[in-house]
């Protein structure tokens, strides 16, 4: 068929001047094919167009009567799969359009259009590219197959992939192979092929492009080792562990691990807050730990693993502890100087100090805020009083945070010799007054015993009256003389 449709354009050529053009195009699979075919647009003659495939026979007619026709495996489910726009017959555009291309539709086709005296002939190459993965969603550790194939093959084309968006570049040791015009890539399957892979092809000035989606399953929170977490000392912070969708781990472990050791990490102790659930997930695939209270030497880098389909899969990651440490105030000066402190601060880029404040009724409200990574402030003024929290800054956002409290006794310093003096006086004064009530009970006292004294001798008592009496009755002997 093809050498038919040769020496046909060869005698059509030398009797007529037919005119002939060769096109590649690039397809992905699933997606619409567009074939070039352009006519005279200058010419008013209705012209007579026939799309034709080698060895398919004709695809789609227009009689210059306007009479259409469509070849019989061209259509699906009764819906064409081929059309030709007439809208662009007025501009001598008459470019075939084929829906939902698959590996099938790959070849040459041809595209004549005779009007009047000329005959224009097209010859297209139309290749597929399909992008396959061996397995949609092979297990991490497990190898993984990614092709592109090209149909039909051009010899001698040129292949390159990339993972979302950047060029791909194997692991050492490791190279993408090259079959038959065939770009295959075998590798370990690692979080690191998780995303979008995209084959590009090039040949002849032609370049086409496919993209398949490659999910790695696994342990996808955290996304990858070494990850940090922060916590503030006091506080409690969740480990996360979780699992792909559709996977079933078992024989949960967690670990702490001693610092120092590059390739094989030693066991350390786990701290005695931790728990190896957490306390917010009921989920199987959430193998989450948590902290109840965190403590500033709880830091360093924690491993959780578990066992799907007879691999040991783990994650590690750094748990990074913050706290705030606070200056003793020297007798010359009031002020005292609050210092930020993390762990690890690699990853900090600023650090925000932030005043929350409470009215009466415990309303919270955000005062001042200063930069740095130290804050010095005053005791004497109140204003300082309440909340100091620590933001630290990430180039992704805010990191965490940690929190310093300000008590009210560094506030009331200002008031300290006037309150001073009144309290001197009213001790003074409560000591007057108790002095006067100590000799008042001791005269009282006196009188008491003398009493008693007196009433032990009744004849002793008897002459005391008499005599006490006989004094009146003189006394008033002379007042009435």
């Amino acid at each position: 068929m093809l050498l038919e449709y040769f020496i046909f354009g060869v005698i059509s050529f030398l009797m007529t001047g037919a005119q002939c053009k060769e096109t590649e195009v690039f397809a992905e699979a699933g997606s619409q094919a567009v074939l070039p075919c352009k006519g005279n647009p200058s010419s008013r003659i209705v012209p007579l167009i026939v799309w034709s495939k080698d060895k398919k026979g004709t695809i789609w007619r227009k009689e210059k009567t306007g009479l259409r026709y469509w070849g019989s495996s061209w259509s699906s489910k009764g819906t064409q799969r081929v059309q030709c726009p007439h809208f662009q017959f007025e501009r001598g555009d008459f470019s075939l359009q084929i829906n939902n291309v698959g590996k099938e539709d790959g070849g040459v086709y041809f595209c004549r259009v005779e009007q009047g005296g000329q005959v224009t002939q097209n010859v297209v190459t139309l290749r597929i590219i399909a992008v396959s993965v061996s397995s949609s969603g092979p297990v991490w550790g497990n190898n993984v197959l990614i092709s592109c194939n090209v149909t039909p093959k051009p010899q001698g084309a040129f292949v390159e992939w990339t993972l979302n968006n950047s060029p791909f570049v194997p692991q050492a040791g490791i190279t993408s192979e090259r079959v038959d015009a065939l770009s295959v890539v075998s590798e370990k399957a690692t979080v690191r092929l998780t995303g979008k892979w995209t084959c590009i092809v090039g040949y002849k000035g032609n370049e086409g492009r496919a993209s398949a989606a490659l999910t790695v399953k696994g342990i996808i929170n955290p996304s990858k080792d070494s990850a940090k977490v922060y916590a503030a000392v006091g506080s409690t912070v969740t480990l996360p562990c979780v699992f792909s969708p559709g996977l079933s781990p078992s024989n949960p472990v967690w670990e702490k691990l001693k610092p120092g050791y590059l390739f094989k990490p030693s066991p350390d102790r786990l701290p005695a807050s931790f728990s190896p659930t957490s306390p917010n997930s009921q989920d199987p695939l959430d193998k989450s730990a948590s902290l109840k209270e965190v403590g500033f030497e709880d830091e360093g880098k924690y491993r959780c693993s578990g066992t799907i389909e007879g691999q040991r899969l783990s994650r590690t990651m750094q748990l990074v502890v913050a706290k705030i440490e606070s200056s003793i105030p020297s007798k010359k000066t009031d002020s005292m100087t609050l210092t930020c402190q993390l762990t690890d601060s690699s990853e900090v880029t600023d650090y925000e100090w932030v005043h929350m404040v409470y009215d009466l009724n415990g309303t919270q409200s955000v005062g001042s805020t200063q930069k740095g990574k130290t804050l010095s402030i005053s005791q004497d003024s109140e204003e300082n009083q309440g909340e100091w929290t620590c933001v630290f800054y990430g180039k992704g956002g805010i990191l965490g945070n940690v929190t310093h409290h300000i008590h009210l006794m560094s506030g009331l310093s200002g008031q300290k010799s006037s309150g001073d003096s009144h309290n001197t006086a009213a001790i003074v004064g409560l000591s007057f007054l108790l002095l006067v009530l100590l000799l008042i009970l001791a005269q009282m006292y006196k009188n008491y015993q003398r009493r008693r004294r007196a009433f032990q001798y009744p004849a002793l008592e008897t002459i005391v009256h008499t005599i006490s009496n006989e004094r009146e009755e003189r006394e008033r002997s002379r007042v009435k003389k």
